[in-house]
């Protein structure tokens, strides 16, 4: 899941809004709008995209059926509004990472930040949203094929190229690749395991604190693979 750690689920504007005013309160249009945005993640996620309906959509969020016309223009517009809210623009997460004066830790804690902030600051969304991802793969509509066009593989393929510029590779191996898989599944099964997590040790998903140390040991074993890896190289070599 590539996510927008804390960006809300935007606003509809209108013309002679300020952007930047953010004591603003909210319209009830705007309120109107984020609830739908939660009632359909939540609802598609559980359902999937043909077993959910607008009806259903609008009572969930105490709207009517027009505002989903109003905000969204149909279901569908609905359906990638309420999967793309929290994902990045394309390869948006790459510059959290991906710097060539950043050290090799510094690159992971950046990784793994942008990983694990929707749990800290947005967690109600975040699950909800990975429900969403797990269903859209499951009941593939084209989305989940673009995210992994747009966001998953130039994060990959930077990633790849951190690596590389670490273990003083001119270009990728296998071997760099496999290893650019193995460390954001380290991140990953922490995402869809929660309620494994939760029910043996459930002090370590507590707090936003909890969530927080677990970057750091994120970041600990990424290292450790990294230098695995960069052993190998060098007994060839």
């Amino acid at each position: 899941m590539n996510a927008k750690p804390t960006s809300p689920i935007p606003p509809a504007r209108t013309g002679g809004e300020p952007a930047n005013d953010v004591r603003k309160p909210r319209s009830d249009g705007e309120q109107s709008r984020e609830r739908l945005l939660a009632a359909a993640m939540r609802l598609f996620g559980q359902q999937g995209f043909s077993k959910t309906s607008t009806r259903e959509i609008a009572q969930a969020a105490g709207t009517n059926v027009a505002a989903i016309s109003y905000y969204f223009g149909d279901k569908a517009g609905l359906y990638q509004a309420s999967f793309s809210f929290m994902c990045a623009e394309a390869g948006g997460n790459v510059a959290a990472f991906d710097q060539p004066h950043f050290t090799l830790r510094e690159s992971l804690e950046g990784y793994y930040g942008q990983m694990i902030a929707p749990l800290v600051h947005q967690k109600q969304e975040a699950d909800a949203m990975l429900r969403l991802f797990f269903r859209e793969m499951l009941e593939p509509t084209g989305l989940w094929a673009t995210e992994v066009e747009n966001n998953i593989k130039p994060e990959h393929l930077a990633l790849v190229g951190v690596l590389c510029r670490h273990l003083g590779l001119a270009e990728a191996t296998d071997d760099v690749h496999r290893l650019a898989y193995s460390i954001p599944a380290l991140c990953i099964q922490l995402l869809i395991a929660q309620d494994v997590i939760n029910a043996v040790t459930p002090h370590l998903m507590s707090t936003p604190e909890a969530i927080a140390e677990w970057g750091e040991r994120l970041v600990d074993y990424a290292e450790a693979l990294f230098n695995a890896e960069k052993l190998k190289l060098q007994r060839k070599a």
